[in-house]
């Protein structure tokens, strides 16, 4: 498989900045073996059995975009410049790994000022990654970082205008408990209480995991034979009761429908041995076509990046051509891409 096979031509105008409103007014084109059908996300009831089970990440990103200053002492003077840093995730002695703006400037052991009362030393460095060592921990630290960091908006976003309060909600799913993304699980994005209620009452069960999305996912693949890409981890958990909970709908007759890729790529991950069990820890799979799905019949996604990683996930589901099917009438019909953008829902064959 070369990248080339995944690549495809998008408007800039189609590219979403901000979300639909309310949430699940969004449009979403179901592809199922009828076809392809033009609906909003409200509408999603419709084409789902009672007995289905959704899976929905209930991982929580973090205000993970800061500005500081970082303060050096001269033969002239101390001098002041600033700092651009996203916050990557947590190491076990306390640190935090990140990406600093601009990296090469700042050296190991000077202080950063990132304000309220949030201050970091630089810890040192690994490849284009640095290592911060914050002043506060725990709930102190959790306050601060409040306070004084924004939501982490995706590159094509950010590009296009600075994240601000309203991201702080539309950036965040309203299941959101287990603090530790950088990215959100953006499919979840188009859920309200009123959808999720309208589900409820057709028979449609929900099971929560917990994916940690990290900023590997914006990470572009760089080489043409795509077998030779090195996929990032992330950490995630799927409970004893959510393993049980999806093995049981998958016995009754039910179909396992994830709510975004890094929902389906957990599940996957703790099935890899053939049945679906707890599971606790990083995963790097990297699902491209020919992979063997254990425990997914269909997938709620949003429209994804042109050769990305999440291009080759939906197309090991769907069937390469067909995707470029469904991605040709979404751009034909004006569909809203990317994070803030409409939805699709996957229904394969068999």
């Amino acid at each position: 498989m070369r990248l080339s096979d995944f690549d495809f031509d998008l408007p800039d105008k189609l590219i979403a900045v901000r979300p639909a409103r309310p949430r699940s007014s969004a449009r979403m084109l179901i592809v199922d073996p009828a076809g392809l059908t033009d609906a909003v996300v409200s509408d999603l009831g419709a084409f789902l059995r009672p007995g289905d089970r959704l899976v929905l990440n209930d991982t929580r990103v973090i205000p993970a975009r800061l500005d500081g200053l970082r303060r050096r002492a001269g033969a002239e003077g101390p001098s002041v410049a600033r700092v651009e840093a996203t916050l990557l995730a947590p190491d076990p002695d306390g640190g935090w790994r990140a990406l600093l703006k601009p990296l090469r400037k700042v050296r190991d052991g000077e202080q950063i000022e990132f304000g309220s009362g949030l201050t970091a030393v630089m810890a040192g460095r690994d490849g284009a990654e640095a290592r911060l060592l914050f002043d506060l921990e725990g709930e102190a630290f959790d306050r601060a970082l409040a306070k004084a960091g924004a939501m982490p908006l995706p590159p094509y976003i950010a590009a296009r205008r600075a994240a601000d309060a309203a991201d702080r909600e539309d950036y965040q799913t309203i299941w959101a408990r287990r603090a530790g993304a950088v990215a959100a699980p953006t499919a979840s994005l188009h859920f309200d209480d009123s959808l999720l209620a309208s589900l409820e009452a057709r028979g449609v069960s929900f099971t929560h995991v917990t994916l940690h999305v990290g900023a590997g996912t914006f990470l572009p693949v760089k080489v043409d034979d795509v077998r030779d890409h090195r996929m990032h981890a992330e950490w995630g958990e799927v409970s004893e009761t959510a393993a049980d909970e999806i093995a049981a709908t998958r016995a009754a007759g039910g179909r396992v429908i994830p709510v975004g890729t890094t929902a389906l790529r957990l599940i996957e991950t703790a099935a890899r041995d053939g049945t679906i069990g707890p599971f606790r820890g990083d995963t790097d799979i990297f699902i491209t076509p020919g992979f063997r799905f254990r425990v997914t019949d269909g997938l709620m996604t949003n429209f994804h990046l042109p050769k990305s990683t999440l291009m080759m996930l939906v197309s090991a589901l769907m069937g390469v051509e067909r995707m470029r099917e469904v991605y040709a009438h979404a751009i034909a019909q004006r569909y809203r891409f990317f994070s803030y953008g409409d939805a699709s829902l996957l229904l394969p064959r068999g």
